[in-house]
């Protein structure tokens, strides 16, 4: 009885677990999705990311309500009431994702009324290959177990935050050069915030993974590169 016991908890957590991946696996599907929308003008697709944004949060109350039923019913402790509350955060996180992911998608109409810069388009593009990168790799590193990877993950979001620096200061270029680019580069400005802002939360998945893991917490400061200081000097 008690192995049986024991056989269908893990059932329950590896459940959860498939959720955190299937959300993971949304979230970056609709990143990708939302920025080549954006980039080709789609509406079609833009709006098949906002649709899908009706998924995760189907998925998110899934994994919420499946953790509650464990911790109701179990009463878990140490490490697994860990990866229980853990999972709960980090599918919050997940489902922040694809709403900014969803965020993008909603300015693609908006966009597209003008013509994109290729200079700015390809420095778009770069963020966001940065950016989903972050998030296909975080849940990845999280079922594998993986905390090294996690840990340089977390500190490889000070590249995402230098490219969004270099993308405001373009922006702000494009908008005193003329003043009929001020609409475009307004949206535009706002959809490399929510890049830089889903970087952010895999940031905050990552933490939440380790802790899972290690039942530590990870330094409140991560190692930083001052980068943007230098930027700064060479202008």
């Amino acid at each position: 009885m008690a192995q049986h016991t024991v056989r269908s908890f893990d059932e329950e957590l590896g459940h959860i677990d498939r959720l955190i991946r299937d959300m993971g696996d949304l979230g970056g599907a609709m990143v990708k999705g939302s920025i080549k929308a954006l980039l080709a003008s789609d509406t079609a697709l833009a709006q098949r990311v906002i649709s899908d944004d009706a998924v995760m949060d189907a998925k998110q109350r899934e994994l919420d309500e499946r953790a509650i039923t464990i911790i109701a019913k179990r009463q878990p402790m140490a490490q697994d009431l860990r990866a229980v509350v853990g999972a709960i955060r980090m599918a919050a996180d997940l489902e922040r994702v694809g709403d900014l992911a969803k965020n993008i998608a909603k300015r693609v109409g908006a966009v597209g009324q003008s013509v994109m810069p290729r200079g700015l388009s390809h420095s778009i593009e770069a963020m966001s290959a940065l950016v989903l990168v972050q998030v296909n790799a975080v849940v990845e590193h999280y079922v594998a177990r993986d905390t090294q990877a996690l840990v340089k993950l977390r500190a490889d979001d000070e590249k995402i935050d230098i490219q969004y620096t270099a993308i405001f200061r373009e922006l702000l270029t494009y908008m005193m050069e003329d003043p009929r680019n001020i609409t475009a580069c307004t949206h535009l400005l706002f959809c490399a915030k929510n890049l830089e802002r889903i970087g952010d939360h895999v940031t905050n998945i990552a933490e939440n993974a380790y802790y899972v893991m290690t039942g530590e917490q990870l330094p409140v400061q991560r190692p930083k590169l001052d980068e943007t200081s230098q930027i700064a000097l060479a202008e």
